[in-house]
């Protein structure tokens, strides 16, 4: 069982597969596995992504990229009071941090959100790394650094990493464990390629699993197999 983990949730993930920005079954769900992580004694941060509200690297190419980038980041933060919300409503605290300043959320400060997550409340990181170009999947990276987590759980929608893309290639084979090396060497598509370069600078340690059941959450912070494995080798 980890002591601390940082969960990586997509916008896609709040979606679920409603037809609006929230399937808020989906949203309770992933609450109530968060939850039995903290009942359990584990503390937990979460970065959220915007992918069911704005993506800007998609967004139409006549928009400048920065410009786009930033609505993304407030498409962070709209997610995080989505989550917020639904923590509040199974008595669980939960502080918005996000690296711009906004009135409804706490500035990022690595102390006080470490002091947060000893109370036992949950840190939701919206608004990215605050700088346009870098993936919500880099700000996990960076904030899980940060705060010393001890694994960065990434919620996928399939479960783990294959040698192909298995909705394509039928033969494809889930790797129960990959290097950041060969990430980059081969160029996967797994997670972002600088969160890549930087979790294996830094030795970090991220699980890649399915979120078809929002309680592989709880499974994985206790400990169980997750679908990948990703860090240096040894």
């Amino acid at each position: 069982m980890y002591k601390r983990i940082l969960l990586k949730l997509s916008g896609e993930a709040l979606k679920g597969n409603a037809e609006g920005l929230y399937c808020y079954e989906t949203v309770d769900a992933i609450c109530d596995a968060v939850k039995k992580c903290l009942d359990d004694g584990i503390e937990v941060a979460i970065v959220v992504g915007a992918g069911n509200i704005w993506r800007g690297g998609r967004a139409d190419r006549q928009m400048d990229r920065c410009t786009a980038d930033q609505m993304g980041m407030l498409g962070t933060a709209i997610n995080t009071l989505c989550l917020k919300d639904a923590f509040a409503r199974i008595g669980v605290e939960a502080r918005v941090m996000t690296a711009m300043d906004l009135g409804f959320a706490e500035h990022l400060d690595r102390d006080r959100a470490v002091r947060h997550l000893k109370k036992g409340r949950v840190v939701l990181f919206g608004g990215g790394t605050g700088a346009p170009f870098f993936s919500t999947d880099t700000a996990a990276v960076l904030r899980g650094k940060e705060i010393g987590a001890d694994a960065l759980l990434f919620a996928k929608n399939v479960d783990g990493i294959y040698t192909a893309d298995p909705k394509k290639d039928p033969t494809a084979k889930k790797l129960p464990r990959i290097s950041y090396a060969r990430i980059l060497k081969d160029q996967l598509k797994a997670i972002d390629l600088t969160a890549a370069a930087f979790g294996g600078d830094y030795g970090l340690k991220i699980l890649v699993f399915g979120l078809d059941d929002p309680e592989n959450i709880y499974k994985i912070a206790s400990g169980a197999a997750p679908g990948t494995v990703i860090e240096n080798e040894d």
